[in-house]
């Protein structure tokens, strides 16, 4: 699975990563990082390009400094940045808002996101063991985890779960320190600032949802 990995990389990986000019390649990467999340926080569906061309870029650089798992998710980011475009674009009629295109937010229960916290928390430690133990990857659980939470995050994004930003913040706390010690310095502040960003877009999609609950409730008065 690495040979295959690596081979599918090599073609990128010499235009990339050559060390004169992967700082420009990360700045790169970050702006269209900033410009996914700053478009996701409002719910404009272009956020999934800017997102696609970014992991690009970081598929490369994360495997460059040997944190494998980190590349490999964003190779599911890629598919997600499609996945989503067409979700937010096309999603079932059933979970639009009424009268209009776009993918309505909701809210899943407790007892739901402590099933999926367990779950996932097991994955991640059964991932981090093989990694730990087969791979030559860094910080092999750390990033197992950071990896398995961020699958399952980026996918209640596209289906606009207003949790999603909770799990934003912790996966990205601890996503500072990986990036910090592996010297990516402007990913570690884009993390920084992810942390506020997540912060600000939970509260934001929660007074959207509300509204929407409110709109529901008027028209089934009216």
């Amino acid at each position: 699975m690495t040979e295959f990995f690596n081979v599918i990389l090599s073609t990128f990986s010499d235009a990339l990563v050559d060390m004169g000019h992967m700082t420009a390649w990360e700045a790169i990467a970050v702006v269209l990082a900033l410009a996914y999340l700053w478009l996701a926080m409002r719910g404009n569906i272009w956020c999934w390009p800017a997102a696609f061309l970014s992991t690009i870029i970081y598929t490369v650089l994360f495997w460059e400094v040997a944190l494998l798992m980190e590349s490999m998710l964003n190779v599911y980011y890629m598919a997600m940045a499609v996945y989503g475009f067409w979700l937010w674009r096309h999603g079932r009629r059933d979970k639009k808002r009424q009268g209009d295109d776009n993918l309505a937010i909701v809210s899943w229960s407790p007892s739901r996101h402590i099933w999926i916290i367990c779950v996932t928390t097991l994955v991640s430690l059964g991932l981090g063991y093989v990694m730990d133990n087969y791979t030559q990857a860094s910080f092999a659980y750390l990033d197992a985890a950071t990896t398995c939470f961020a699958v399952m995050t980026t996918y209640l994004v596209a289906q606009k779960v207003v949790e999603n930003w909770l799990y934003w913040v912790v996966i990205d706390l601890v996503s500072i320190y990986l990036y910090f010690s592996k010297g990516l310095m402007l990913t570690s502040l884009l993390f920084v600032l992810y942390v506020g960003m997540a912060v600000a877009g939970y509260l934001m999609w929660r007074q959207e949802m509300l509204g929407q609950e409110e709109a529901s409730r008027q028209l089934s008065y009216q």
